[in-house]
């Protein structure tokens, strides 16, 4: 029997939505494959008991897309849309070198990092993610649709921010579809927090959506170019062109908002205090209530920031390829050169800065006091580079592994909840009336699945899947 193809696309005229649906019938079986206009997309196959069967679901599938503005359309016509990536520049930084202990070439610019006890997380502009253990040695890697905006930590769980618009889990064997971010928003930052997703956008806005991909509220601030979102147990602190801006997290209330000289272009935070990188030149200091604190004067525009020790020390890059130290009330200790570019994010961990730059590079820098003494006398250890290693990692995929065996994991099935798929545990010991945080591409309704593990979030109500996933037959 010849196969029956319906390609639809939706593209409105004001920027906002560009996407495209095909339905695709090959004898019984049904085969849905959507997404953003000029990328691959996601695919779903159901089979039904016979063909008819299947060519009633797609011709009902194809009227719903119509009814809702989408077109009968021909692959290819309509081009990709661009999307807004960061523009950069870097010049040479003219100060002394950092002890650089060992530096990783990803190849490309790199904005996404992440540190913690086990291993050096990276992403570039490439859609590269590199796992690397203390010592800059790669033990994972992914690859990803399109360049890496940021990573970010949830509990243990471990997420990239993508500039194709998706947010993928990286805890398991391949990346997993987690959200799937609105087209009408064009990220530029993301954090998350207990499953709450806060996405930053080019027009100043700043958008939650929970754990089960539904969006909770939107607010426009009074600037653009969102660099900066962070989200704590109770607030989003939101930084744009016209300073930060912080919000209930719940109802998106504003609790308060504080000026910036200059463009926020980074957001750090620890658990009394948040701190906001700027285009002037400045790290600012607020408290979680608003009050400013020190302010920490770099000589150039400052990309990242990080804290040590809850703040007694405050760390910064800037646009020239340099690394500035401050103690807690604002005095500069010290400033020296990357020597790799210029720090576009950074991270804090025992007494080492950890940067990803405008040259690709991951670095680990030696900041212990001994270490930057003898680096301000001309004297820094020889650096080790670590070249990425050939070939590319695994990529994200709608296909499982199946499995009969059931004597180790927790089984979860997918159910249709009016228009939505949603996710509920099967095993005994777990509330059925909680629904479980899965990923999106690899729902199908009716099918079991055995998962590695779920756990409860922290502030109750819901599941979280973690690790590897299997399809039941």
């Amino acid at each position: 029997m010849p196969e029956e193809k319906t390609y639809l696309e939706f593209s409105d005229a004001n920027g906002g939505s560009h996407k495209f649906y095909e339905v695709l019938v090959r004898d019984n079986e049904l085969t849905i494959r959507y997404g953003r206009i000029g990328d691959s997309g996601q695919t779903q196959t159901k089979t039904y008991p016979t063909p008819d069967k299947a060519k009633a679901e797609a011709s009902k599938k194809v009227k719903e897309k119509l009814s809702k503005g989408y077109e009968l359309a021909v692959m290819g016509v309509r081009q990709k849309r661009p999307v807004t990536r960061r523009q950069v520049t870097s010049t040479t930084s003219t100060a002394l070198q950092a002890p650089i202990l060992w530096k990783f070439a990803s190849n490309s610019a790199a904005f996404g990092i992440f540190i913690d006890a086990k291993l050096c997380w990276m992403g570039n502009q490439d859609g590269q993610v590199f796992a690397l253990n203390h010592q800059g040695k790669v033990v994972n890697r992914f690859k990803l649709p399109d360049g890496v905006k940021c990573l970010v930590a949830d509990d243990v769980w471990i997420y990239a921010g993508c500039d194709d618009g998706n947010v993928y889990d990286l805890t398991g064997k391949l990346p997993r579809l987690s959200y799937k971010i609105d087209e009408n928003v064009d990220i530029f930052w993301l954090d998350i927090k207990d499953g709450l997703l806060a996405v930053s956008d080019a027009s100043g806005g700043v958008t939650t959506i929970d754990h089960d991909d539904e969006s909770q509220w939107t607010r426009l601030s009074q600037g653009d170019d969102g660099w900066m979102v962070r989200c704590d147990e109770s607030r989003i602190y939101h930084g744009h062109s016209k300073g930060i801006t912080v919000y209930d997290r719940s109802e998106g209330r504003m609790l308060w908002h504080q000026k910036t000289q200059g463009s926020v272009l980074f957001g750090w935070q620890e658990a009394s205090a948040v701190y906001a990188g700027t285009s002037n030149h400045k790290v600012y200091c607020f408290s979680k209530d608003g009050e400013i604190g020190s302010v920490y004067k770099c000589d150039a525009a400052v990309y990242s920031c990080a804290t040590a020790l809850n703040g007694q020390y405050v760390f910064a890059g800037d646009n020239s390829s340099s690394i500035y130290c401050f103690n807690q009330g604002g005095e500069r200790l010290w400033k020296l050169s990357t020597g790799c570019g210029s720090a576009l994010s950074m991270q804090f961990l025992d007494r080492r800065v950890y940067i990803v730059t405008t040259d690709g590079y991951l670095a680990c820098i030696d900041t212990s006091e001994t270490a930057i003494g003898s680096a301000q006398t001309g004297t820094v250890p020889e650096t080790a580079v670590i070249q990425a290693p050939l070939g590319e990692g695994d990529a994200p995929s709608a296909v499982l592994e199946s499995t009969t065996d059931t004597s180790s994991g927790v089984i979860v099935e997918c159910f249709r909840e009016g228009t939505k798929l949603r996710v509920r545990v099967v095993s005994p010991g777990y509330n059925s009336n909680w629904k479980v945080q899965f990923p999106k591409d690899i729902r199908i309704e009716g099918e079991r699945y055995l998962v590695q593990e779920i756990r409860e979030s922290a502030s109750g109500g819901f599941y979280r899947a973690y690790g590897d996933i299997q399809k039941l037959v």
